[in-house]
């Protein structure tokens, strides 16, 4: 499975090697960073990893509790995915889009063997954010309709369309965005929306509102409703049984394309192929990218249903990149497919979720007043940090910078301490290692969060 054992250590850093004050202050001499203020930031130089583990170039070791950005679904420098990258680039190391290629074909070949029934051909892209602009544009000619239907509490990446599509805050500084885009509030019974006391009035009275904004925006005026099957950076916030379901009726009943967007929760990280699989829900297009191959190689795409498909049988499809469905990229999702069958890290993604992270999440949960709730499925689960478990406050409140953000990044560099590297949104830790971690690591990682959560408690309302 290609993991390190706690006894396994870095090489120690050569003398050459920069320290890491040194790589830090070369970085922001040359590298503008995404999502940050430029001044206030100082990013931590990596040198290496290997399987569940990375490290600075002082040696410092670090647990990938996020799987770098939730990507990372086989691990940091898997042996057979290297070598994949290596014997494609003997053969062929690019090809334009419009040649055929037998590693892009087989590529495209294993992606649907494991998708959703009827899902049946792949139009590659170099990321999720692009998958996500091209299934909307395949909806919108497909239906001759503009609108797009797209939930509050979603991501769904940062060009153009996926970006209007996004609804959490880092939509804002792009309005005014794409038009067409209109959002509404999906289930999440913790912080619901519609007054519910469980998961069954959560479903019945979430999809209840998604009806009447059909209903008020004109359903033959939809092109498509844009979800996450889970909602990933927003708070893995699993549907209830029969939401996802209550939407394809939805879609059905009035002729509207369902987008499934599978980037982050695609290809094992939830403990199935795809999400979706979970509740046996066909979604007409579905999006990947980040698992499809660990991000060794960016590579994204869309599983077109055949109804979609058929639309450019004889009618051109206007989009595509120079470099969709590169070779080393394809090449490296045809390794990872095979040691994902080989190896069934799907159930074994499964297994750790039932039987190693939700008993530890739930003893953690028991200890610490400032766990408001613990959620998710596989490899994939947040914490949620209230301020007083009565009210639910958060531990720090939406969308907070500055000061009002102290709490939590006390939280974080508690757990960074313990020798965890988390990831965090708004006032959760989201609990997402890579899927071949070892057993004893991830329990040992649980056992930092349950440490560094002890801050969390010091936070709570007297």
């Amino acid at each position: 499975m290609n993991e390190p054992s706690n006894a396994d250590t870095p090489a120690e850093p050569s003398n050459a090697e920069p320290s890491n004050a040194e790589s830090t202050a070369a970085d922001r001499s040359f590298v503008f960073h995404s999502w940050s203020a430029q001044d206030l930031i100082a990013p931590l130089p990596i040198s290496g990893g290997e399987g569940a583990w990375f490290w600075d170039n002082e040696g410092n070791r670090y647990l990938d509790f996020a799987s770098q950005l939730v990507n990372l679904n086989l691990g940091h420098q898997h042996p057979e995915m290297i070598a994949a990258i290596k014997s494609q680039a003997d053969v062929l190391c690019t090809v334009a889009p419009p040649f055929a290629n037998d590693v892009r074909t087989e590529a495209a070949r294993l992606i649907v063997e494991h998708a959703p029934v009827g899902l049946n051909r792949v139009f590659f892209t170099n990321g999720g954010a692009e998958a996500n602009e091209n299934a909307v544009r395949m909806a919108r000619l497909h239906t001759g309709r503009q609108k797009v239907l797209a939930a509050y509490r979603s991501y769904h990446g940062a060009t153009t369309t996926a970006i209007a599509l996004t609804g959490e805050p880092r939509r804002w500084p792009s309005e005014p965005g794409a038009p067409g885009i209109v959002h509404f509030f999906g289930p999440y019974t913790y912080r619901s929306s519609f007054g519910s006391a469980d998961d069954a009035e959560e479903c019945e009275r979430s999809l209840a509102h998604l009806a009447q904004v059909i209903q008020m925006e004109g359903g033959h005026t939809i092109a498509a409703i844009v979800l996450e099957s889970i909602v990933g950076t927003n708070g893995v916030l699993i549907p209830p049984d029969g939401y996802l379901a209550g939407v394809r009726d939805l879609c059905d009943a009035h002729g509207i394309l369902l987008i499934a967007d599978e980037v982050m929760v695609g290809f094992g990280r939830v403990g199935e192929w795809f999400a979706v699989d979970r509740w046996g829900v066909r979604p007409d297009l579905l999006t990947f990218a980040k698992g499809v191959n660990s991000g060794y190689v960016p590579l994204g795409g869309v599983l077109i249903s055949d109804a979609v498909a058929d639309t450019f049988a004889e009618r051109p499809y206007p989009g595509g990149l120079t470099y969709s469905g590169h070779p080393l990229a394809c090449a490296t999702a045809v390794a990872s497919i095979g040691i994902f069958e080989r190896d069934d890290v799907v159930g074994r993604s499964r297994s750790l979720g039932d039987d190693v992270i939700t008993p530890a999440l739930d003893q953690i949960a028991a200890r610490h007043p400032s766990v408001g709730e613990v959620r998710g499925m596989g490899c994939f689960f947040a914490i949620e940090l209230v301020r007083d478990p009565i009210t639910r406050e958060p531990l720090v409140p939406f969308n907070a910078t500055g000061a009002d953000a102290a709490p939590m990044g006390a939280v974080v560099a508690a757990c960074k301490a313990g020798g965890v590297w988390p990831f965090a949104h708004f006032n959760r830790l989201h609990v997402a290692p890579p899927l071949v971690i070892d057993e004893t690591d991830l329990r040992s990682g649980l056992a930092a969060i349950d440490a560094a959560l002890d801050v969390a408690d010091g936070y709570l309302r007297s």
